[in-house]
């Protein structure tokens, strides 16, 4: 009798219909493209202040951040400077009359140098290393790279050459690092493994690497495959930025055909918690991990666009994760642009991220 009242409950939450109503997510206009493009160049090239994770060998490696990375200085740490970049491109590629193509066009044409990316790739290849910006700066590189090489511009063309040597010291690096990892990092933070695989399995398509992209999906499925009932109703963290039940989520729709996700989705998720389904509460702003939370609603958002496409539009599935979608992109977009550095350096990578899983994509 228990299991089947479990089974007529786990129904009853793929049947039972939405209700609310669905706020109105602004629209990435021209305008508000600029907008984030102005907030990016304002810190692109800010050298101070800066967060750096930096191994000294020895008193030679006592460095301005521009010297330690000429490519990636700004944006308060490397991670951030490299998504910054990102936004640059995938802004010029939406909109190429952005009021700031020439200033954007300066920016990359200084930072994507063959001598920068030498550099660039000696600062990873240093002992004590290994660890650098593993994933989320390695999976925002090649993100990079891959936005570069699928964009029919000659601008675009030299800068993914330019880009080209140290895209390949990355993946060099997940064929080292992945095998080794027996146990992903799930938190929703920097570390978090799936994010790492999401942007890298991207890139492996769009340069039909099969032997990185095979190694990306056997890893995923040795990971992830066989999680059930996960407990999101744990999440979020204080300090997260990334759901790590949703971003696992959005990778495994990466990795199964249509049908094995959904099927994969249900026993892993049999229901989407209250604490999923509404933003996560941000009570300080001004606290570099407490803003945290405003980039956890953008990325759930993301996830949740990206996940409702996997299950037919009329289903309470997908109608309800993409309510909740654009209840959590509603209430973060307002506080992307801002004065507050600690989250006016990331979050409008985090939006412009969003916009595309919403359907903005080119």
């Amino acid at each position: 009798m228990r299991k089947i009242i479990l089974a007529m409950l786990l129904l009853a939450s793929f049947l039972l219909p939405v209700s609310g109503q669905t706020p109105v997510v602004p629209e990435l206009t021209p305008q508000k493209a600029a907008q984030f493009a102005d907030l990016v160049l304002k810190n692109v090239d800010k050298i101070y202040p800066n967060k750096i994770s930096h191994t000294m060998n020895g008193p030679q490696d006592a460095q301005t951040p521009n010297r330690l990375h000429p490519a990636f200085y700004g944006c308060f740490d490397w991670h951030s400077a490299v998504h910054g970049h990102w936004l640059l491109v995938r802004l010029l590629k939406m909109y190429p009359d952005l009021p700031q193509r020439k200033q954007i066009i300066d920016v990359l044409d200084r930072h994507f140098t063959k001598e920068n990316m030498q550099t660039e790739i000696a600062y990873f290849q240093a002992p004590g290393r290994e660890s650098f910006e593993r994933p989320y700066g390695w999976g925002w590189l090649l993100k990079l790279q891959a936005e570069l090489l699928t964009w029919d511009n000659p601008n675009g063309k030299q800068w993914a050459k330019a880009l080209a040597p140290l895209a390949e010291e990355i993946v060099q690096r997940y064929h080292f690092y992945l095998p080794g990892l027996y146990y992903p990092i799930r938190r929703g933070v920097h570390e978090n493994t799936a994010l790492g695989l999401l942007l890298a399995l991207d890139y492996a398509k769009v340069t039909r690497d099969s032997t990185f992209e095979n190694l990306l999906k056997e890893r995923a499925l040795f990971y992830y495959e066989n999680d059930k009932d996960i407990p999101a109703g744990w999440e979020p963290g204080g300090d997260d930025f990334l759901s790590p039940s949703l971003i696992e989520a959005d990778l495994m729709l990466r990795v199964l055909d249509r049908k094995a996700f959904q099927n994969w989705f249900r026993d892993f998720m049999p229901r989407i918690p209250e604490s999923l389904q509404e933003p996560a509460v941000v009570s300080d702003r001004h606290d570099p991990k407490g803003v945290h939370l405003d980039g956890l609603n953008l990325s759930r958002a993301w996830c949740m666009f990206d996940i409702a496409k996997a299950f037919p539009p009329e289903s309470v599935m997908a109608r309800q994760l993409i309510q909740s979608a654009h209840q959590h992109a509603a209430d973060a977009l307002p506080h992307v642009l801002s004065e507050n550095y600690v989250g006016s350096h990331w979050l409008a990578t985090f939006a412009v991220y969003m916009y595309d899983s919403m359907g903005n994509k080119d």
